[in-house]
């Protein structure tokens, strides 16, 4: 199991988000904790290191650190 971190900015926009995209993204990050490769998509080049997760209402890139087992969310984008 991967534990999630955020980048400041990043979760003071997941804390803005309304539940309707709150709560999918939050889902996808639960999900993202136990299986990263499997939850979520390549971003950019496919090195299984930068990794986003797309949901209806919103985007957000990952940092996923195998060694230590950490997901760090970087920026989280609103599409409304």
């Amino acid at each position: 199991m991967y534990r999630l971190k955020y980048d400041p900015p990043a979760e003071a926009v997941h804390d803005a988000l309304p539940p309707a995209a709150s709560e999918p993204l939050t889902a996808a990050f639960a999900a993202a904790c136990h299986d990263p490769l499997a939850a979520t998509q390549p971003y950019g080049e496919d090195d299984d290191v930068m990794r986003m997760v797309i949901t209806e209402h919103a985007t957000a890139v990952l940092l996923i650190g195998h060694t230590l087992k950490t997901i760090t969310v970087l920026q989280i984008s609103y599409l409304g």
